[in-house]
């Protein structure tokens, strides 16, 4: 018997209006918007990208393979529930989900704009409208906010401005938008306790490090569908290795939608580099082993990654978090519950208990709210 299942992560389908109504009239003219394309469908025009953002795949759960295109999405027939918090609590009831943890969709491809100012003003609008969804039903719609993060002040407001929205986390941009720094450096360690105190999990989704547009793979582009994890893996390595976590030991840091089989052999191999090869390639002294900091301090999301299902001790089982990823294309909406009860129902009870209720509802503190 499950607990009332939290997916740990979910999106939205963002509405026509979303950015045109909310963002910061100076950049009104350029605010993401919905335009029909004779091919492609309806598709979200954002500045700075010069592919629009076709809906199909943002919104096509439930479909079968054979029917997932980037071609011929009319916003009207896609899932309502991607942005009527009304038609959401039907779409998780179909899929037997108690709550969702909810990020962006076109957001993702915000992170990836070049002009920080245009960024920062998408993410405030986005920001003021996944409150208001969420606004619907608090007990079942957890949304988590962006932040730009063109400095450290200026950040540090703006998860203040999320806290007070009631908003539960925030997912940053692959990147940082500061010039020639990464997010190892020790300048944004007051960014870091920021979210510590005011209890923010910060998230690093897949697909908002740039990595589409200097993807190189070879054969098929069916060989890019595995490269979009490892983005990802960089960040949380980059996390371990520069000692973020040995100088903020509280730091949450959930990396979202990358999968989660992976993780054994990748702190193993934390691990092996730094015993063998930390002089020779100038690693940092830490307290304790790599792999200790990657169990302790990050949580990963999956859908269904069959590994991760039979790997949890193997990781940490207490950062392990299920997701349905609805509405997107590779949602296991509407078949979670078949899902769950093939891979999760033979687990041991505390394991079922983790992994769909007990470790997402105490990292964004949903039990208590």
């Amino acid at each position: 018997m499950f607990k009332p299942i939290i997916s740990s992560d979910s999106h939205v389908c963002e509405p026509p209006d979303l950015y045109v109504d909310r963002i910061d009239k100076k950049y009104l003219a350029d605010a993401p918007r919905v335009v029909h394309d004779p091919e492609r469908g309806d598709v979200y025009q954002i500045k700075g990208v010069k592919k629009a953002l076709p809906l199909s795949l943002i919104s096509a759960a439930g479909k079968p393979p054979e029917q997932l295109s980037t071609k011929g999405a009319r916003f009207e027939d896609l899932h309502r529930g991607g942005w009527d918090p009304a038609a959401r609590l039907l779409d998780q009831d179909r899929d037997g989900i108690a709550g969702e943890i909810i990020y962006p969709s076109v957001g993702m491809e915000v992170c990836n704009v070049s002009d920080h100012d245009y960024k920062k003003a998408c993410m405030d609008a986005y920001n003021l409208w996944i409150a208001e969804f969420c606004d619907y039903s608090r007990d079942r719609l957890h949304g988590v906010g962006q932040v730009a993060l063109r400095s450290i002040d200026e950040g540090i407001e703006d998860l203040r401005r999320i806290k007070a929205l009631g908003l539960r986390g925030v997912m940053l941009p692959g990147r940082p938008a500061i010039a020639d720094v990464d997010y190892d450096h020790a300048m944004f360690d007051p960014f870091w306790q920021a979210a510590i105190d005011l209890e923010l999990p910060l998230s690093f989704h897949i697909l908002t490090s740039g990595e589409m547009k200097s993807m190189q793979f070879r054969g098929t582009s069916i060989n890019s569908g595995y490269a979009i994890i490892r983005a990802n893996q960089d960040i949380m390595s980059m996390f371990v290795n520069s000692g973020v976590f040995m100088r903020n030991p509280r730091l949450k840091i959930v990396c979202v939608e990358a999968d989660a089989g992976w993780v054994p052999h990748f702190i193993y191999r934390l691990d092996h580099t730094y015993n063998r090869h930390r002089f020779r390639l100038r690693g940092v002294e830490l307290d304790k082993m790599p792999s200790e900091y990657f169990r302790e301090n990050i949580y990963v999301t999956f859908q269904d990654d069959i590994v991760a299902f039979t790997m949890l001790e193997a990781m940490n089982p207490h950062r392990i978090m299920w997701a349905n990823d609805f509405p997107h294309s590779d949602s296991t909406w509407p078949w979670s519950q078949e899902l769950l009860q093939k891979y999760v129902a033979p687990l041991p009870q505390a394991q079922q208990d983790m992994l769909l209720h007990d470790n997402v509802a105490a990292l964004y503190g949903l039990d208590a709210a």
